[in-house]
Order: structure tokens, then C-alpha cells, then sequence
């Protein structure tokens, strides 16, 4: 998931007045003494309903072990009045329960079903793709990731390691985050936004019961080169104005390799040329378009800036004609 907008950053621990390494048995009985404080339906407190909807945001973070390791790592990139923008791929290599954003159930008091946008921006996109399976609550949870790839890998398959983070609770009720690494294997043609499942690699089962299984979701590296619009793939070539209006044969670089490419006489900026199936592959593969991009050169010399005069005087051309 990459953020590009700056949002008001929330402190939960703030909000709840409790420790930033409070345990998880305190977190819970602090919340659930202010919530009775401030549940509409029992407080004469004029911003009773708001304290209310505050506290369970904050609780629904800061309850949730993963949820709270994963919030815990961005609050290191804020700073005091500034507006809070996490880092591209913050949620990379976090492993989450499946229960999505803000569960509430089992607590007793229900309510802060409406989240800010903060919440909403950092945790509301967490059940995507994904179902927990608790099988007479023997069967351990599923659980899923975010991990990034290179477009390359979607084209050929590949094999990665990746690191996965899993907070846990200590017995005195803290979190921490253990790591593990897994050898993954991308399937050829996987696109951003699908998933990968690895079975028996979720949480434990209890008892008898077999191991969660664990989804991850795939999203691809930024590339300067190429964009992504489902399986198709775009290409801004530039070319020299001399190129586009006579016509020539250029190699162009795509993420299966270099492939030579023929620009027509008369192309103009913008004009789209399709490489048929050179897209994500796929029993229907996807379309690489190529847009040229026409570039002008400087006229940074006298040299240069003559060879201009000279193409206005033989060249008359007015491209505000149709204006």
C-alpha cells in the first residue's frame, strides 16, 4: 500500500492515556473502564459520543498485537506538529490476523465502527483477499503479508526470500515482533494485487487442529520505466523530433528483454504504439503500449540555435493553426 497524501497523526496511547509499553491485559481494562465512562448511552459529557468513537479507534490498534507492532514502527517517523506521511511500503513484511480493521467482538461494548481517516488510510484495506477460518476453534488463523516484487519477476517467475515480521505477546503481556524467513515461490503472471497462498504457514492450530494458512498479497516495486494498468503495460519512449517525423527502428527495453521497434514516419507526441501480448503473461497475456515522448533538443549553441533559424525559414510550420 503507498500513501501519497499527509494525514493528522493519531496517538492511541495518547487517547487512552496509558503507556506506550503498557501490556496488552492493561490496554484492555483501561479501555474498558473509559468506555463505560463515555458510552452515549450512560455519559452526560457533551462530547461523550466522539471520546467514545477516539477510544475505540484506538483500541481496536492498540488490542491487536500486530496491529500495534505495525502502528509502534510508523510513530517513529513522526514528529510533533508536523502532518504524519508513513514511508512508501511502511506495511511491507507484516504479518496480520484476519480478522480485518477494528474488530470489536468479544469486548462487550460494541460502537466505533466509524473510523478516521487515519485509521481508515493505514489499516481499512486489511481484509482485502482474505477469510479467517477458525474450525470448531481448533484451526490455527489465517494469516496474510504484503510483499513487493519486481515487474520482471511477474514475467518470468522467480523464487525470493522474503523476511516476515510476526509481533507476539511475552508472557508479561508485551509485544514483541519475531522474524521469520521463507523461500517463496512467484508464480509467472501473478499481478499487483493478487495473492499468494502458502499453506500451513498461518498461525498454529490448538490441539489436533492444522496450522492457519498465510496470504500474500503481491504489489510490484516502482519502476521509472513502466506503469501497470492490470495486465497491460505502458512505456513512455523518448525520440528525437527527427526520429518521429522520418520514421526509424529503435530497441526498446521491456521486462522480458530488448525487442526492436519500428516508429512509423509521422508519428506525433503521444502516439501509442502496441506490442501485441508483450504484456503481464497470461493464457490471454497482456499488451505492452509504447508512448512516444517527443523530446526537443537545446539549443545551448550558436551552432544550435542556427540550425533552428534555419528549419523556421524552410520548414514554415505554425502549429497554433487550428487555434
Amino acid at each position: 500500500m503507498t500513501i501519497g497524501l499527509a494525514m493528522e497523526f493519531r496517538d492511541y496511547y495518547e487517547v487512552m492515556g496509558v503507556a506506550r509499553d503498557a501490556t496488552q491485559d492493561n490496554i484492555k481494562r483501561v479501555y474498558r473502564k473509559l468506555a463505560r465512562k463515555y458510552h452515549p448511552d450512560v455519559s452526560d459529557d457533551t462530547d461523550a459520543e466522539k471520546r467514545f468513537k477516539e477510544l475505540g479507534e484506538a483500541y481496536a490498534v492498540l488490542k491487536d498485537p500486530k496491529k500495534r507492532a505495525a502502528y509502534d514502527e510508523l510513530g517513529a517517523n513522526w514528529k510533533d506538529g508536523q502532518d504524519f506521511q508513513p514511508p512508501p511500503g511502511w506495511s511491507e513484511g507484516f504479518e496480520f490476523s484476519g480478522e480485518g480493521a477494528g474488530g470489536f467482538s468479544g469486548d462487550g461494548y460494541g460502537g466505533g465502527e466509524q473510523f478516521s481517516d487515519f485509521f481508515e488510510t493505514l489499516f481499512g484495506q486489511s481484509r482485502a483477499g482474505y477469510t479467517g477460518r477458525r474450525d470448531f476453534n481448533m484451526h490455527g488463523e489465517d494469516r496474510h503479508a504484503r510483499i513487493s516484487i519486481d515487474l520482471r519477476d511477474s514475467y518470468t517467475g522467480a523464487t525470493r526470500s522474503i523476511t516476515l515480521h510476526a509481533p507476539q505477546l511475552t508472557d508479561d503481556g508485551h509485544v514483541v515482533t519475531r522474524e521469520r524467513t521463507l523461500n517463496v515461490k512467484i508464480p509467472k503472471g501473478i499481478r499487483d494485487g493478487q495473492t499468494i497462498r502458502l499453506a500451513g504457514q498461518g498461525g498454529p492450530g490448538i490441539g489436533d487442529g492444522k496450522a492457519g494458512d498465510l496470504f500474500l498479497e503481491v504489489e510490484f516495486r516502482p519502476d521509472d520505466r513502466y506503469s501497470v494498468d492490470g495486465k497491460h503495460i505502458y512505456l513512455d519512449l523518448p525520440v528525437a523530433p527527427w526520429e518521429a517525423a522520418l520514421g526509424v527502428t529503435v530497441t526498446v527495453p521491456l521486462p522480458s528483454g530488448n525487442v526492436d521497434l519500428k516508429i512509423p514516419a509521422g508519428s506525433n507526441q503521444g502516439s501509442k504504439l502496441r506490442l501485441k501480448g508483450k504484456g503481464i503473461p497470461a493464457k490471454q497475456p497482456g499488451d505492452l503500449y509504447v508512448v512516444l515522448d517527443v523530446k526537443l533538443p537545446p539549443a545551448h549553441s550558436d551552432k544550435a540555435k542556427a540550425l533552428y533559424e534555419k528549419m523556421s525559414e524552410e520548414m514554415p510550420f505554425n502549429p497554433r493553426a487550428n487555434l
